[in-house]
């Protein structure tokens, strides 16, 4: 009987001890904001200005679970699970932001880590939205995507099927690799994903350099899913067939960040390239006059290049100054000239407490040549767009 009771004693302390080594997080964030726009399309084909109440204005909001196991040796298993939902309507979001379709659409990984670095497997974001800390990203977050930072991946695109390779910090620099399986019978290099990136933290210094391509399947569809065909301005838009294989998506991200005292100035150009996206891609849905085009839009560049500069100012430890202007210039096959898209930003950010914020942006868009993608929700149908936002964010 005392055996029993040994043993029974025993069997609870290693079972104390491995509970006490495993951990589960529950984490969050809720961002919603009260948004302005001028000059956009009404539904009797005028134009006129728009008010909404909008999630993720800065961050999209999120319930998300990671936790992780100690296996022993340094060796850790971890996960992690994050679904979106819209704040303003209580809906989730599905693979394409907007639909129901998948319920971890955020980010559904499961791996091992250890002095090794990290090895995650499942949907996940490249190495670019880690670098996106030195940009406009950090502060500003969704309100300068429509301008060229989703056609960038700065913004954070996910890969499905996916497998990634993290190092860990050696001596200020972190290294990044990740691969997309296509999962298509017969041809491996059908809606292939993979991509390289490499940062350099030294004090006040941030630097980020990242590489990704990913590859058509045939029907427009890729590992990548900022390539799943869409009405979106900023996402790809390829459908033509007996594509399988070839090159969908090539771009290059190049960051740096520095702060001088209580000032963060950044700087950041990245180039898209989408082969697919020809003259035949790009009047399939019919093409006007230059001034009549309305399906020239940035999801339809052949090559984009992405430039931007910004500063974040500490005017005290909970209030913060922002301003960036950022430039997209657009070319179209077979199209002489260049689309233009500038955006200068400007707002503040004021923290209540450590989880709590409330900020206030202001955008001025101008579109020469191309269709206008607007600031936030909506596109512009002149040459210009103004906006502002109020909101709050709280994380959990």
């Amino acid at each position: 009987m005392k055996k029993s009771l040994l043993a029974l004693a025993v069997l609870g302390a290693f079972a104390g001890a491995a509970h006490a080594q495993s951990s589960v997080t529950i984490y969050g964030i809720v961002d919603t904001g009260v948004v302005y726009q001028s000059k956009v399309a009404t539904s009797t084909g005028g134009t006129g200005s728009k008010f909404s109440l909008n999630s993720g204005v800065i961050q999209g909001s999120r319930i998300g679970f990671k936790g992780a196991e100690d296996l022993g040796g340094g060796l850790k298993a971890v996960f992690n699970l994050e679904v979106g939902f819209a704040n303003d309507t209580g809906a989730l979001q599905g693979s394409d932001a907007s639909t129901s379709s998948n319920l971890f659409r955020r980010k559904s990984v499961v791996g091992l880590s250890g002095g090794f670095g990290s090895v995650l497997l499942g949907r996940q974001t490249d190495f670019a939205d880690t670098i996106s800390s030195y940009t406009s990203v950090n502060d500003f977050g969704g309100w300068t995507g429509n301008v060229g930072h989703n056609l960038d991946r700065l913004e954070g695109t996910r890969t499905n099927n996916s497998i990634s390779y993290t190092t860990n910090n050696l001596s200020g620099f972190t290294g990044n690799l990740i691969y997309g399986f296509g999962e298509t019978a017969g041809q491996t290099s059908a809606g292939q994903a993979f991509g390289a990136g490499l940062k350099y933290d030294n004090g006040p210094l941030g630097l980020g350099l990242n590489y990704y391509q990913s590859k058509a399947n045939g029907s427009g569809y890729s590992a990548d899913t900022s390539l799943i065909p869409s009405s979106s301005t900023t996402a790809s838009v390829n459908t033509q067939a007996g594509t399988a294989g070839s090159t969908a998506f090539k771009g290059w991200n190049l960051v740096a960040s520095y702060q001088f005292g209580p000032a963060r100035v950044y700087g950041n150009w990245s180039r898209v390239k989408q082969d697919l996206n020809t003259q035949a891609n790009l009047t399939a849905a019919g093409v006007g006059s230059l001034g009549t085009l309305t399906n020239r839009t940035l999801a339809r560049a052949n090559k984009a290049d992405v430039y931007e500069i910004g500063t974040a100012y500490d005017l005290s430890p909970s209030l913060k100054l922002l301003a960036a202007v950022d430039r997209t210039n657009a070319q179209f096959d077979g199209v002489s000239g260049k689309g233009k898209l500038t955006q200068l930003s400007l707002g503040t950010d004021y923290w209540l407490s450590k989880r709590t914020d409330l900020y206030a942006f202001l955008a001025y868009t101008k579109a020469t040549d191309i269709v206008n993608t607007g600031v936030a929700d909506s596109s512009g149908t002149d040459g210009n767009q103004g906006a502002v936002a109020v909101g709050i964010r709280h994380k959990f």
